[in-house]
């Protein structure tokens, strides 16, 4: 502990508190969900700590469940981009020839169109469900992570040691993983935690545009919309999953900058 920073500490704090309240948002929450156990927007109080939403549900029993489905959907599309574009980048970059051809170009079209616009179109067209939302978001932000892994895999790719695997008769695989991972780790984990907040913003924008998470399950974003409205009367419930988001945001960048300053070493060898 003492030699993890400050900024790392706080980092790991807030984002450590999200990820429990998640897990554990049915034993947190005070109240159900969905269940109105109050009037519209009451004032926070020893009763309701956050006070009411739009229809007089627990505002803090919202947010918690709330937290609970952002971060699981943000997770779960970043394991698939990540995990996928890495993988499909080092491919290419190891290959080249006509499969780095054809799945840079794939990737190039997928990126000239705008991410949003894409995801509003195909979830236009599909049920919007949890599973289409986290497939939707992994696949089109696994581009970003192909570039990054694809551009760095290349540097990688020409050094001493892969060549002399190569030499050694080792098979792809090996390669990939045993040579050029490693050695990709630091830029890539730093990509991971700028991919998780991309997905926490993006299905919260997408809540608010309507073609996310559907009532009544709540997430951030939702909560957002639904109470918009009462900011013209000054009323904070739509300003308190704003300040969520943005605080679990720079949470998970501080512990993505301390990774990335943990693993630096990696980036000039084998290690």
């Amino acid at each position: 502990m003492k030699n993890i920073p400050v900024s790392a500490l706080i980092g790991l704090f807030f984002t450590g508190l999200y990820f429990l309240a998640a897990v554990f948002a049915p034993l947190l929450a005070p109240y159900g969900m969905a269940e109105i156990v109050g009037d519209v927007w009451e004032p926070a109080s020893d009763q309701f700590l956050l006070g009411t939403d739009n229809i007089g549900r627990d505002l803090l029993s919202r947010m918690i469940y709330g937290g609970r489905t952002t971060i699981f959907i943000a997770t779960a599309a970043t394991i698939i981009s990540f995990v996928t574009g890495s993988v499909l980048g080092l491919l290419a970059a190891v290959s080249g020839g006509w499969v780095d051809q054809v799945l840079s170009r794939f990737v190039d079209l997928i990126m000239s169109i705008p991410t949003l616009i894409f995801a509003l179109v195909v979830l236009s067209v599909m049920p919007v469900t949890v599973p289409v939302l986290i497939l939707v978001m992994g696949l089109l932000d696994s581009t970003r992570v192909y570039r990054l892994a694809r551009a760095v895999a290349v540097d990688i790719e020409v050094m001493d040691y892969v060549e002399a695997a190569r030499l050694r008769g080792e098979k792809m695989g090996w390669i990939i993983f045993r040579e050029i991972l490693p050695n990709a780790l630091s830029p890539l984990v730093a990509e991971l935690g700028l991919r998780f907040i991309f997905a926490v913003l993006f299905v919260s924008t997408l809540s608010f545009l309507g073609l996310g998470v559907q009532p009544p399950e709540a997430d951030w974003g939702g909560i957002v919309k639904e109470n918009k409205e009462g900011i013209v009367y000054g009323i904070p419930a739509a300003l308190i999953p704003a300040v969520a988001i943005a605080t679990l945001a720079i949470s998970v960048n501080l512990v993505a900058d301390w990774v990335l300053n943990r693993t630096t070493s990696l980036k000039g060898g084998r290690g």
